[in-house]
C-alpha cells in the first residue's frame, strides 16, 4: 500500500504536509506509511478515500481504478475544498468576490459568458 500511498499523493500535486493537512494527519505518520514503516489503520484509509475520492480496492490492493469517478456537485466540492487551503491565490480571490455577487450582478456575469460562449 506504501507506494500507492505515494502514488496518489504525488497525482494530486500534494506535498507529504499538505496531504497529511488534509486527512487531519501528522507528517510524520504519513512519511511512514510512505516507506512502508507503518501501515495506516483502517479509519486513516476510509479518510483518504473519503478525502481524495480514491477507490479502497486500489489503495488497499491495487485493484482497478485509482480514482471514483465524480459527478458535477463532487467536482465541485472537490475544486472548493482546494481552494479553501491555498494562501491569497488568484483562485480563491476570484471565488470570494464571486460569492458576495448580489442577484444582478450574477445576471450581468451570466450574460456576459453567453456572449462568449462559454
Amino acid at each position: 500500500m506504501k507506494e500507492r500511498i505515494k502514488e496518489l499523493r504525488r497525482s494530486l500535486g500534494l506535498t507529504q504536509e499538505e496531504f497529511a493537512l488534509r486527512l487531519g494527519i501528522k507528517r510524520g505518520a504519513l512519511a511512514n506509511y510512505e516507506v512502508g514503516r507503518n501501515e495506516p489503520i483502517d479509519a486513516v484509509v476510509a479518510l483518504m478515500c473519503r478525502e481524495f475520492h480514491v477507490s479502497e480496492g486500489w489503495l488497499r490492493r491495487g485493484e482497478g481504478e485509482m480514482l471514483v469517478p465524480a459527478g458535477e456537485n463532487e467536482l465541485l466540492s472537490r475544486f472548493l475544498g482546494e481552494v479553501a487551503f491555498e494562501q491569497d491565490s488568484f483562485r480563491k480571490r476570484l471565488l470570494l468576490g464571486l460569492s458576495k455577487l448580489d442577484a444582478e450582478n450574477w445576471t450581468a456575469l451570466e450574460n456576459i459568458f453567453q456572449k462568449m460562449e462559454l
